[in-house]
């Protein structure tokens, strides 16, 4: 099972979102074709109702914990609850460019 197929499948377990969107975005970063290691996720869920962003990020996290420890170097999360989802119109940020740090570029500046 890919990382992306896991983090779908235990954010819809956990969670039971209204809305999910998980974007490989590592393609956009200094790493090798192919990786599973930056994502975008926006999620919209009755579990997030009542409750801040930081407490919102503090339940993924702590279902993803093993995964943001391993695989996962970034996740970029937009998390609502269904009200504040319906007022977005379903239109989350989008993610910024990455603006590179790869080692490549460390030893072309040498």
């Amino acid at each position: 099972m890919s990382v992306q197929e896991q983090l779908q499948d235990r954010l819809n377990k956990a969670f039971a979102p209204d809305w999910l969107e998980l974007d490989n975005e590592s393609h956009q970063h200094s790493v090798p074709a192919n990786s599973e290691t930056h994502f975008r996720l926006v999620m919209s869920s009755e579990a997030f109702s009542g409750k801040r962003a930081v407490a919102r990020h503090q339940l993924v996290y702590g279902e993803l914990a093993d995964l943001l420890a391993g695989p996962i170097h970034a996740l970029a999360m937009h998390l609502y609850d269904p009200q504040e989802w319906q007022a977005k119109t379903h239109e989350a940020p989008a993610s910024p460019n990455c603006l590179g740090g790869s080692k490549a570029e460390a030893e072309d500046a040498s």
